[in-house]
C-alpha cells in the first residue's frame, strides 16, 4: 500500500513543527487527519494552533479533525481517541509525536521539567498507543510510529541532559516491547528519529544564534519518512528504529539537499544518531557537527 487515502491518522502534537509535516504528507494523500494537541491559541514564540494545522490538512486534499488533547489526561486521551474513530469510522495509524523538551544538566533540572518531559514523552506514548489499540486491531494496515531515537546504552547519550534522555529512550522502550507484543495482531510498531537537526520554530526558540537554524533539515524530511514507514505491510515492518534518510534513500529518494535550510552551511548532527547507521551515499556529512 503505497497511498494513505481514506485512511485514518491520529497524531499528538500536530499542529506544528515535525508533527505538522507528517500531517501535511498524509493529508497530501487523501487522507483522514486528526490533529490532537493543546495548541488553541498561538503561543508567542510557537505560532500554529490545532485549527490552523486542520486548514493547512484540508488545503492540501485531506480531512482534518482537530481534537484538543492534553496528554497528561488519561481520561482525555481515551475521549480523543473515542472521537476521533467515531467521526472517522476508526483508526487505521497512531502517531506519537508530542514531546516536551529540555536539555539540562541533572542540576538545572527543575522536578516541574523532570515530570513533564515524563508524563508527555514516555507515560503519554504508552496510553495513546493503548488507547488506539481496539480500533487499530480492526484496520487493514495498521500502525504505530514513535518519534524517538534508536537505543543505545553509551553514557555519551546520556550525559547533559539525562532527564530528557530517559523519557525518550521511554519512547524507543515503548517500540522495542510493543512490537513484540502486537507482533500476532499484525500491528506494526515502529520508530522514526532524524540524523540531523529539523528547523522547526521549537528549535529556533531553543537556539540564542539564529544562524544555527540553517544548519538544520527542513521538517518536510519526517513528514516524507514517516510516510515512508506507514506505507509499508505492518505484518513485514515492525519493531523497527528507522533514521529518516535511510528509510528514504530504500524508497529511492537521492536528492537529499531538498530538505537542507542552507545547503551551503555544514549539517548539524542531531541527538542520539549512532556511528553505525551511516548515512546513504547521498549525504554529506563532512564538518557536521554536535
Amino acid at each position: 500500500m503505497a497511498n494513505l487515502k481514506g485512511k485514518t491518522a491520529f497524531i499528538t502534537g500536530a499542529s506544528r513543527g515535525i508533527g505538522l509535516s507528517i500531517a501535511r504528507r498524509f493529508a497530501a494523500d487523501g487522507a483522514n487527519v486528526v490533529i490532537a494537541a493543546k495548541s488553541t491559541e498561538p503561543h508567542r514564540y510557537l505560532p500554529g494552533t490545532i485549527y490552523t494545522a486542520a486548514d493547512e490538512v484540508r488545503e492540501l486534499g485531506g480531512n482534518a479533525l482537530p481534537l484538543v488533547l492534553d496528554v497528561r489526561s488519561e481520561d482525555a486521551i481515551r475521549d480523543a481517541v473515542a472521537a476521533a474513530a467515531d467521526h472517522f469510522g476508526g483508526i487505521d495509524i497512531c502517531v506519537n509525536n508530542a514531546s516536551a523538551v529540555s536539555l539540562s544538566q541533572i542540576g538545572e533540572t527543575t522536578a516541574k521539567q523532570y515530570d513533564l518531559m515524563h508524563q508527555i514523552n514516555g507515560r503519554a506514548t504508552f496510553l495513546v498507543s493503548a488507547a488506539c489499540l481496539p480500533y487499530l486491531r480492526k484496520a487493514e494496515n495498521p500502525h504505530i510510529l514513535n518519534l524517538a531515537p534508536p537505543l543505545t546504552m553509551d553514557p555519551a547519550y546520556f550525559a547533559g541532559h539525562v532527564a530528557y534522555t530517559m523519557t525518550k529512550f521511554t519512547m524507543s522502550m515503548c517500540v522495542l516491547g510493543m512490537a513484540e507484543e502486537l507482533k500476532e495482531d499484525g500491528i506494526a510498531v515502529n520508530a522514526l528519529w532524524p540524523r540531523f537537526g529539523v528547523a522547526t520554530a521549537a528549535i529556533e526558540h531553543a537556539f540564542a544564534d539564529k544562524s544555527e537554524l540553517r544548519r538544520c533539515r527542513k521538517p518536510e524530511i519526517m513528514g516524507d519518512a514517516a510516510h515512508a514507514v506507514v506505507t509499508r505491510p505492518a505484518r513485514e515492518c515492525t519493531g523497527n528504529f528507522f533514521i529518516d534518510d535511510i528509510i528514504l534513500h530504500q524508497t529511492g529518494t537521492r536528492d537529499f539537499d531538498q530538505y537542507r535550510v542552507d545547503p551551503s552551511k555544514p549539517s548539524r548532527i542531531g541527538l542520539w544518531v549512532p556511528e553505525g547507521l551511516a548515512p546513504p551515499p547521498e549525504v554529506d556529512v563532512k564538518g557536521a557537527y554536535r
